[in-house]
């Protein structure tokens, strides 16, 4: 992978994991890199999962969708983690 690639994965990352937290009403109390890291690995996952499945010229909001609640899950993940260690 080159630098491209990891700057574009980045910038996904942080948008899917931006819009997983925005689908989970509430404060969530996880630091912005960890939702960069759920969010690029809800899109690696979400792709890997509906990639296949789909064949589309244009933007694939099945795959998107998918990403974006892997994203949410895992951002509730991290949240109940981080809460019950904290308290």
């Amino acid at each position: 992978m080159d630098v491209t690639g990891i700057i574009s994965a980045i910038v996904i990352g942080a948008i899917i994991g931006a819009l997983g937290r925005l689908v989970i009403p509430g404060k969530q109390s996880i630091p912005i890199w960890l939702t960069v890291v759920i969010g690029i690995v809800a899109a690696l996952i979400g792709t890997a999962i509906v990639g296949p499945l789909r064949d589309t010229d244009g933007v694939d909001w099945i795959e998107i969708i998918v990403q974006v609640g892997l994203a949410a899950v895992g951002v509730l993940l991290a949240t109940s983690m981080r809460t019950k260690r904290g308290t």
